[in-house]
């Protein structure tokens, strides 16, 4: 028996000594990864920014922190519009920076409005007299598009270019239900808003066929001109292209031929190129920047007393965070008022920058945050920027704003609401055989029950069809009082129909055209003050909140091996999940904004 306490107490001891030492390396490894995430860098003379366009590019890129980092979420690229665009900006300021090298690769945008502004960045780079070289494998459509201002453009010799035109298919899976026993009953105001008939059709209307098309249409007619300038060549060459593009692959010349790219090379000719543009021999090192060091580039930094601020509203617009939206960025609306009333009682921010990129959600959460933004204009201005997406709640939190800019490409509008409920009667009650009963002392005392479950619901959804009415009344209110737009004229361009900004600049939706940095300086003016700084919110989460949210990196990493997996039906797939969780009744935008 003795010998028996000996070796449980040996046991324990060593799990003990083993546990300890485990936390040691742990928190070791934690330190080390830490003190060298983010040295400060010094450009050296004759250096290249170097540009990997290579995963998703989205509104902000939070890192994910050591945890993930231990979890090979590294691994899972993304980079976030705010750094890509700050990092060129630094790189046209810095004298020893001489160019930059786009590597291309298999990227996607969350929207073209994203692409279009990295591609706007590059060219005001090059108005510097610096350099702008790109190279890939192969470019996506997204990739080539913004790699086509490039002073020279490179193709691997056996690569190949995405070029196909803009489009894409939805599902509908109203025939799925049907076999199931289940019906979606939809309350919808406006007949363009056609996120409904994703699970109420078969096939898409003619009423959002017609507001995709003109859509997708307008931007890729932009996206032409851009490109054909650029290559010195026509529009319409370009869009037969498109249409023959099949073709092209059969053999890689035929992308110089065709003038869409400059040459053909294999990856380790690329160097002599680079080393051409610095004036080196081909055999010479080159001093190379990566964006993560362009992040920690030494700048001099402002410290007005005067601030503008920036405050970024991305995502979708929900009312708490849940756990399907773990993974993911989202608007919250009770910490967006909190954070935005924080803005509004800093005496130091003098105005306020609404940085806008968001297709909506719950409608209800979307109205406390454009009433937050009316406080705030009765002490300070407020000046929107949009961003790819502000659209149906999205463009409710922008419309109060005392000045609203948007993106060429952004997409917005998506004046409406709609509410969707699931009756799953004919499953519950005719395939399964459950039956049901009860008693109420009134009426409608068992209102959802009967929504949901109820062969007869007719008055119930007479019900809920006057409370999207109201909504729908309602968010005209808000336009028409915020914009100065007669009532029935907001009416005419909304009923759910999402438009192209250089299209809604035309209806008084927004009023000009222009980027974040517009809309600063905008804000500034308004705001009467001639030096300032500018800070951004809400902050990133810095790495000792991630460590003690011990749920977010671990859901962060399978949401990304699960997006890996599924592709194009990850999105689809979500959304269904996400259903459960969301308010009753939606402004949310009908589709996805996200390119390749």
């Amino acid at each position: 028996m003795k010998q028996f306490f000996k070796m449980v107490l040996a046991t324990a001891c060593g799990f003990i000594v083993v546990n300890i030492v485990g936390m040691i390396l742990l928190f070791s490894m934690i330190g080390g990864i830490m003190s060298s995430s983010s040295p400060t860098v010094k450009a050296k003379k004759g250096s290249v920014f170097v540009l990997k366009l290579d995963g998703v590019v989205t509104e902000r890129y939070e890192d994910a922190g050591p945890i993930a980092a231990l979890l090979g979420q590294t691994e899972l690229n993304g980079m976030g519009l705010d750094d890509i665009l700050a990092a060129i900006k630094r790189a046209r300021d810095n004298e020893n920076i001489e160019g930059i090298y786009i590597e291309g690769g298999a990227t996607s945008f969350d929207s073209p409005a994203s692409a279009q502004q990295i591609r706007r960045a590059l060219q005001d780079f090059k108005k510097s007299g610096k350099w702008v070289v790109a190279y890939a494998d192969q470019y996506m459509q997204g990739s080539y598009y913004v790699c086509s201002v490039a002073d020279d453009i490179y193709l691997n010799t056996t690569g190949m270019i995405d070029f196909r035109g803009l489009g894409g298919k939805s599902y509908y899976l109203k025939g799925l239900y049907d076999k199931l026993g289940i019906e979606y009953q939809a309350a919808r105001v406006g007949k363009y808003k056609s996120y409904v008939e994703s699970v109420t059709r078969t096939d898409m209307s003619a009423d959002d066929r017609e507001q995709r098309n003109a859509y997708l249409q307008g931007i890729w007619q932009q996206w032409l001109n851009e490109m054909a300038e650029s290559r010195g060549v026509t529009a319409e060459s370009l869009n037969q292209l498109a249409d023959d593009s099949i073709m092209l692959f059969a053999n890689a010349n035929d992308y110089a031929t065709a003038k869409l790219v400059d040459g053909l090379l294999y990856p380790d000719q690329v160097k002599g190129i680079i080393c051409g543009k610095l004036g080196l021999t081909d055999d010479a090192k080159i001093n190379q920047l990566t964006l993560d060091d362009m992040m920690n580039l030494k700048v001099k930094k402002d410290r007005k007393d005067d601030h503008v601020a920036i405050y970024y509203a991305y995502g979708e617009i929900i009312d708490e965070l849940a756990s399907s939206f773990i993974s993911e960025h989202a608007i919250v609306g009770r910490q967006t008022v909190e954070d935005l009333l924080s803005l509004r009682n800093d005496d130091q921010v003098k105005a306020v920058v609404l940085r806008v990129n968001s297709g909506g959600g719950s409608a209800v959460a979307s109205e406390q945050i454009w009433h937050a933004v009316n406080l705030i204009r009765e002490k300070k201005p407020v000046v929107v920027s949009m961003g790819g997406v502000a659209a149906s709640g999205g463009y409710m939190i922008s419309c109060g704003a005392d000045y609203i800019y948007a993106e060429p490409t952004t997409i917005t509008g998506s004046i409406g609401i709609f509410g969707l409920v699931p009756n799953v009667s004919r499953l519950i009650t005719d395939k399964l055989g459950v039956t049901w009963d009860g008693v109420s002392t009134n009426k409608h005392g068992d209102y959802e029950t009967n929504l949901i479950f109820g062969k007869d619901n007719k008055e119930e959804m007479k019900a809920l069809q006057a409370f999207t009415d109201r909504g729908y009344d309602n968010f005209l209110t808000i336009v028409s009082n915020g914009r100065n737009i007669e009532k029935d004229s907001v009416h005419a361009v909304a009923q759910g129909r999402v438009w192209l900004a250089t299209d809604a600049l035309q209806h008084h939706l927004i009023d000009e055209l222009g980027s974040l940095d517009d809309a600063v300086v905008k804000a500034a003016e308004m705001a009467n003050i001639n030096e300032y700084s500018v800070a951004t919110y809400p902050a990133k989460t810095d790495w000792l909140e991630q460590l003690f949210a011990a749920e977010a990196p671990q859901s962060s990493y399978l949401d990304g091996q699960l997006r890996q997996t599924l592709g194009e039906l990850y999105e689809p797939i979500m959304d269904l999940r996400k259903d459960e969780q969301r308010n009753r009744l939606q402004a949310r935008m009908p589709f996805s904004a996200a390119i390749r």
